[in-house]
């Protein structure tokens, strides 16, 4: 080991990501520890780790699913990161115009309210 390692509350801090979080990213393959002591069953972490948990964290507030998580971190090469990004952004989007729609229904409806008590 001759990159720098981290033990799993220091990454925890660094990162921002709690233990619990890093434990089940391990469960599920996504991030798993750089090294285990077998000594202790410590867990630690590197800076090719950090990395990735970065990008994690990043695609966590783009609401990517533990699945879409791991196709992106499976897909060494990040190829399909724009596309699945576009994706969500298109998405997003989509969202957006959805409740700006929702938006006008609700002015018009008080509209429609205010009217109806001025005709009273």
């Amino acid at each position: 080991m001759n990159d720098k390692v981290y033990r799993v509350s220091e990454f925890s801090k660094m990162t921002g990501l709690s233990k619990e979080t890093l434990r089940y990213y391990a469960e599920v393959k996504l991030l798993e520890p750089a090294y285990i002591d077998p000594k202790n069953n410590y867990r630690y972490y590197d800076n090719g780790s950090y990395l990735i948990a970065m990008i994690l964290v990043s695609l966590r507030k783009f609401n990517f699913t533990i699945q879409e998580m791991i196709t992106v971190i499976e897909d060494e090469s990040f190829e399909n990161l724009e596309n699945i990004l576009n994706q969500k952004k298109r998405g997003i989007q989509k969202k957006i115009e959805e409740l700006h729609g929702t938006i006008d229904e609700i002015d018009q409806f008080l509209k429609w309210g205010n009217e109806e008590d001025e005709r009273c």
